[in-house]
């Protein structure tokens, strides 16, 4: 159907001088004229088509206007549409006038679907043009304080999002296609080393209690300074690499067929000292030792065959402070397309930032992120687990175990969360107790540090998928290793 004649000048103008953005008229004059004539052609493209799609002003507002009695309950047809578009005069044809004719040329509604999909793919087109336009443009006009990274960090957001959006196979799901996928989970599940439906995380207890790490998780690891939160994500995390195997598929693609692919952003301690503390736990030699030389020989060869024999773990770090919630999943969406990704972890969150300048509401700032945190464990189908402080409140008790409520800054952590780890050493509290030693007070501490040394706890405040409870931990203060407490129920048989 031919546009009235001031539109299709208008239109011819602009091809005459610039390149015009790709559309399809046509096809956007064939979905307005089914939906005139049967308003259930509305419902066949109502999940992802919406006004701003429309090449032509003029079928955005007859689509809006539309679209608003339908779900109103209300026939939309060109009388009824009259009263809200007006008299305007599309170059010597009237609304009404061009509305009767939609609707006398319309074809069947079965292609309305097909209609509407042509329509929504050709304005992803145009978007991805304005998003290339705007690239170029900042590139040449940038300001002095503008870094190329932040540019790129920030067209990588935009494309993400418009891939995201750029998709109409979402909405519902038949349940026997989500009970296959979950059977073919059990199935991995019973296949695989340890019998476990997520990652496994080397600690055998922890592994029991939770099922392993599960995909598309936000795990919250939780726990005052000094209990240990960072060497028990970094033992997890490399026991995860050094246990990574992958599968080559027929499309070239690898796989993951036992571990995983490790990304780690250390937003607190730098890539170097992360690495001490690996060396530190695989060569069984003191991380303070390391930093200070103070090695023998043997010690030295022990470094360097550990750090041989990590060379090759899929582990991946970025050390840089102070970045968004946004830069952070743009880097995380690069690291999975370009090495691939298995594992998150975000050390800490109480040190990322809001996608805009910092707030002094900074309850609504993380809010954001850890919703953000969730949405992109979800997107990327990968466990995130992310470390967070708890407030000083702990402190004021006579039981220093860690509780939901000590969370610091919002309860949107607990809120998001699939699971909440509290990390928590007695031995730490202890140890500040030490009385004068000789007296009867140094005595009975003695007895209670014999009890509580090397041992840690692992509190599972809140799990969606499982039970919540304590699992003990052995800890080497010396080198920040956790690992499988060795139960008296375990222990081989004395003679």
């Amino acid at each position: 159907m031919a546009l009235p004649n001031a539109l299709a000048a208008k239109l011819e103008a602009v091809q005459a001088e610039y390149r015009v953005a790709p559309h399809n008229i046509d096809a956007e004059q064939a979905l307005i004229g089914a939906m005139l004539v049967n308003n259930d052609a509305y419902y066949r493209v109502s999940d992802f088509l919406m006004p701003e799609h429309f090449m032509e002003e003029v079928h955005r507002r007859i689509f809006e206007t539309a679209a608003s009695l339908i779900k109103a309950g209300k026939l939309a047809t060109p009388i009824t549409l009259k009263t809200y578009l007006g008299d305007a005069d599309l170059g010597g044809i009237t609304v009404m006038a061009y509305l009767a004719r939609l609707a006398a040329e319309a074809t069947t509604v079965v292609n309305a679907a097909d209609y509407g999909r042509a329509v929504y793919d050709l304005a992803i087109r145009r978007r991805l043009i304005t998003i290339g336009e705007d690239l170029v443009n900042g590139a040449y006009e940038a300001p002095v304080e503008s870094a190329p990274r932040d540019q790129i960090e920030e067209t990588e957001r935009r494309l993400y999002e418009l891939a995201e959006a750029g998709k109409y196979d979402g909405g519902f799901q038949k349940f026997s296609d989500a009970l296959t996928t979950a059977v073919d989970m059990a199935a991995k599940a019973y296949q695989r080393e340890g019998k476990l439906s997520g990652l496994a995380t080397g600690l055998s207890d922890l592994d029991a209690k939770m099922g392993g790490l599960q995909s598309s998780d936000l795990i919250i690891l939780a726990g005052r300074p000094a209990m240990g939160k960072t060497s028990l994500v970094t033992n997890i995390a490399f026991n995860i690499a050094k246990a990574y195997q992958g599968e080559k598929q027929p499309d070239g693609t690898t796989k993951t067929k036992n571990g995983g692919i490790v990304g780690f952003f250390s937003l607190e301690m730098s890539a170097e000292q992360l690495a001490t503390r690996i060396i530190a736990e695989q060569s069984g030699v003191p991380s303070y030792k390391i930093r200070r030389g103070d090695i023998r020989p043997e010690d030295f060869y022990k470094i360097t065959d550990a750090a041989r024999d990590m060379q090759t773990i899929p582990f991946y770090i970025d050390q840089s402070g102070g970045i968004s919630i946004a830069q952070l999943a743009a880097r995380a969406r690069r690291l999975k397309r370009q090495k691939g990704l298995d594992v998150l972890i975000v050390d800490y969150l109480q040190l990322l930032a809001g996608s805009g300048k910092r707030s002094d509401n900074r309850v609504q700032e993380m809010t954001e992120i850890t919703t953000g945190m969730k949405a992109l464990a979800k997107e990327l189908s990968v466990p995130i687990i992310a470390l967070s402080q708890l407030s000083r409140q702990v402190e004021n008790r006579d039981d220093k175990r860690p509780q939901l409520s000590d969370l610091r800054e919002s309860g949107s952590i607990e809120q998001d969360a699939d699971v909440v780890m509290f990390v928590f050493r007695e031995e730490y509290y202890v140890n500040n107790k030490k009385p004068r030693e000789g007296t009867e007070e140094f005595f009975a501490w003695e007895a209670e540090m014999n009890r509580v040394h090397g041992k840690a706890e692992v509190i599972l405040g809140k799990q969606r998928h499982g039970p919540t409870g304590t699992v003990e931990l052995q800890f080497d203060a010396n080198i920040t290793r956790f690992s499988n407490l060795a139960a008296e129920d375990r222990m081989p048989d004395r003679m």
